[in-house]
């Protein structure tokens, strides 16, 4: 690890060989140095006090909860590498159980709150917890099941079991603590029925991630970070739970993507910095355009010019005129506290990220996945390139394509194969899965991300989808869905696509490209009609028309030559891309 005064992590030099003996701390010595840095500092905040009012946890006060329920784990039996599953809403209750299974040397296994019944037991099958704190309506079912292990409540309602109620007057000696290569978390990704994945990441994978990343984005201990999208997911886990310990910042809990919510945590937390996707991204934009639109054609335009002028200063002179120009839009958004703003879990329309930039917010893509704890590229805040996910960490990380489409027509540094990487963030295998771990890495020991794309001199990544997905037709021309996608992020019509290859022609089984759509409630509403309106020509008819139009921006071979409009949406995972497990 660099010790050079340039790196983020400058500052743990002072604390080397005194509180932590590691290349990296572990969580309970992180959480030891930041508090010890910043006690009086505001870290755990949410809006659920009475009438919505603000709740204020401090770095000190947060210490000591933890501490509290470490040692009631411990006097209740958990030993070392014992592990402690929490499920809920985002809270700082399910912080402070977090640390304090990591602080007890246990193994936190977080999972997915809004899993179905069978699925969340599979887990718990899967994981046998030594404790087990969830909501208060996941108690009895979960109780039914397992009624030998202790299961707690999250929420302050339940005071008998209420997670901050809980504590020990016995003298209690702790374990032996967690080194840096110790497991930390177990993440379950895909497989929730059946045989499930269980990502297993150490301290020093964490920490690791979280402190390069920053190489990309510089943040502070006045920073305020919002907590909005599942924080059992690796992405907001790292990115809002993780990275605002690791400078002293705060976090403001969220719990809901409900308008007049979100609004208000954003307005009254001075939301700092934001993580979100794309969805969340473009929702917020879709509400930013509409209001501008109502001004009339003569105050769009002139905003927009204006939109376009900001961003060109910004991108290539480095002057940011956009927020003083903006300031009223942003206002009303709610946003115009936010300075940086972070997407991920899939690509954003160029389109998006130019706006936000052009009304003066840093608006930044990262990639990553679960296995990698999850940043692998992040786009740095003065040298962001639109089209790209993210520079690559060297050389504290090795990114690479193997596996090159060697015929693609492309320049040679444009040429699309397999992402693949190694470094301190990459996970330590499958739990119980020795085959399938080994058949993540290549033989000179890269993890296989299964993402495609291509790398230009400077490291910075371009992302073109998941291998799976890739669609190869009669000409033998590759076709990435998720590009299409991406052309219809802003179209108002469209509320969710995805687009698949389908057999066009059965005798020679050549695919062709189809889109599965599902239109707007805009949409039905200015066609004045009903989602259970008999005939659905007017819908077709404009959906046509907008993948028309997009068609005119594709390669010929890439041209959608069919639409099914679907009645119900697909399923969709945390980070709210559809999960494609729906085709024929």
């Amino acid at each position: 690890m660099a010790k050079t005064k340039t790196e983020p992590w400058f500052y743990l030099n002072d604390y080397r060989g005194k509180d932590f003996a590691g290349e990296w701390p572990t969580f309970p010595e992180m959480l030891k140095i930041q508090t010890s840095r910043y006690p009086d500092r505001p870290y755990f905040v949410d809006f659920d006090g009475p009438n919505g009012s603000k709740n204020v946890l401090t770095y000190a006060q947060v210490f000591d909860k933890v501490q509290n329920l470490a040692k009631w784990m411990i006097a209740n039996g958990l030993e070392k590498g014992d592990k402690v599953v929490v499920s809920g809403k985002n809270a700082p209750e399910w912080g402070v159980v977090y640390l304090a299974a990591l602080y007890a040397s246990g193994i936190i296994v977080p999972i997915d709150a809004a899993l179905h019944e069978k699925e969340m037991l599979n887990l718990l099958e899967v994981a046998k917890p030594k404790f087990i704190f969830v909501d208060d309506e996941k108690i009895a079912y979960i109780n039914e099941k397992y009624p030998d292990t202790p299961i707690f409540s999250l929420n302050s309602a339940n005071a008998e079991k209420y997670v901050y109620n809980i504590k020990t007057d016995k003298e209690v000696e702790y374990n032996e603590p967690a080194k840096e290569d110790d497991t930390a978390a177990i993440l379950f990704t895909s497989g929730t029925t059946g045989n499930p994945k269980g990502v297993m990441l150490s301290h020093k994978n964490f920490i690791s991630d979280g402190f390069i990343a920053q190489k990309n984005f510089n943040h502070y201990p006045t920073d305020v970070f919002y907590a909005l999208l599942p924080i059992h997911h690796a992405y907001t886990m790292q990115a809002a739970f993780i990275n605002p310990m690791l400078t002293g910042a705060s976090i403001v809990f969220g719990k809901s993507m409900a308008v007049t919510r979100l609004l208000k945590e954003l307005r009254e937390g001075k939301i700092t910095v934001m993580l979100g996707v794309p969805l969340l991204y473009n929702k917020l934009l879709a509400g930013i355009r509409k209001g501008i639109k109502e001004k009339g054609a003569f105050v769009s335009g002139l905003l927009n010019g204006l939109c376009n002028f900001s961003y060109f200063l910004k991108r290539y002179l480095h002057i940011n005129i956009g927020k003083l120009i903006f300031k009223p839009v942003l206002q009303k958004a709610s946003i115009y506290t936010l300075r940086v703003a972070i997407s991920g879990g899939g690509p954003l329309a160029a389109s998006v990220f130019k706006q936000y930039n052009g009304m003066g917010i840093d608006f930044i893509q990262g990639y990553g996945l679960t296995e990698t704890s999850p940043i692998i590229t992040l786009n740095p805040v003065d040298k962001f390139k639109i089209h790209s996910v993210g520079q690559a960490f060297f050389p504290h990380m090795d990114v690479k394509i193997i596996n090159k489409d060697e015929k693609s027509h492309r320049k040679v540094e444009r040429q699309i194969g397999e992402i693949v990487v190694k470094g301190p963030m990459v996970m330590q295998g499958y739990y119980n899965m020795p085959e399938e771990t080994a058949a993540m890495f290549t033989e000179d020991g890269y993890l296989k991300t299964g993402d495609l794309g291509w790398m230009d001199k400077d490291h910075y990544v371009m992302l073109c989808g998941r291998a799976k997905n890739l669609i190869v037709t009669s000409g033998g021309k590759n076709v990435y869905p998720e590009e299409i996608e991406d052309a219809f992020q802003l179209c108002d019509d469209i509320q969710q696509i995805t687009v698949q290859g389908y057999i066009d022609n059965e005798e020679t089984k050549s695919e062709a490209i189809e889109a599965l759509i599902y239109p707007s409630d805009a949409l039905y509403e200015r066609l004045g009609l009903t989602r259970d309106t008999v005939t659905q020509e007017e819908v077709l008819k404009a959906i046509q028309m907008d993948v028309n139009k997009v068609n005119k921006t594709l390669q010929p071979y890439s041209i959608i030559t069919k639409i099914t409009i679907l009645d119900e949406p697909l399923a969709m995972t945390t980070t709210q891309k559809v999960k494609r497990n729906y085709k024929k």
